[in-house]
């Protein structure tokens, strides 16, 4: 039998044989709480109905239950849907975010590495240059707008 301490619901295999039917004190070896425990008699007395019911409630009872069914699911997927849509905006956000921290990262990299990159290519100190005034061209525009 499976036996529940009732302060921590921690449950133990015991045999049958070591319970009395008077009952007896019980401790749990997971929390050390002590109650009396007696085994209960299951009710072995046949169930009888005492009304006949019509299988065409039955019926109308299981078309309801169906119907109540169909709205769940047809619930949940509108809830799938809609969290779907919304983490298509919440990813778009994400991915932008990773562009631009990755745009300013390369940005640095070239403005750190300008001197050496330079003194490898020398044609690309104009482009370097181009792109630095752009980059400064935007950020006074945005300066603007605010």
């Amino acid at each position: 039998m499976i036996i529940t301490c009732p302060n921590c619901n921690k449950q133990f295999k015991i045999d049958n044989s070591l319970i009395p039917d008077e009952g007896r004190d019980l401790q749990c070896g997971s929390c050390s709480h002590i109650w009396f425990y007696k085994i209960e008699e299951k009710n072995n007395e046949i169930l009888e109905l005492k009304q006949e019911i019509a299988s065409e409630e039955i019926e109308i009872k299981a078309k309801n239950e169906n119907k109540k069914e169909k709205i769940e699911e047809k619930k949940q997927q509108e809830e799938i849907v809609k969290k779907k849509g919304e983490n298509k905006g919440i990813k778009f956000f994400s991915y932008l975010i990773v562009f631009i921290i990755s745009f300013v990262a390369l940005i640095i990299l070239l403005d750190t590495l300008k001197i050496p990159l330079i003194n490898v290519f020398p044609r690309l100190e104009i482009i370097l240059f181009n792109l630095f005034e752009t980059l400064h061209d935007i950020k006074l525009f945005i300066i603007d707008l605010v």
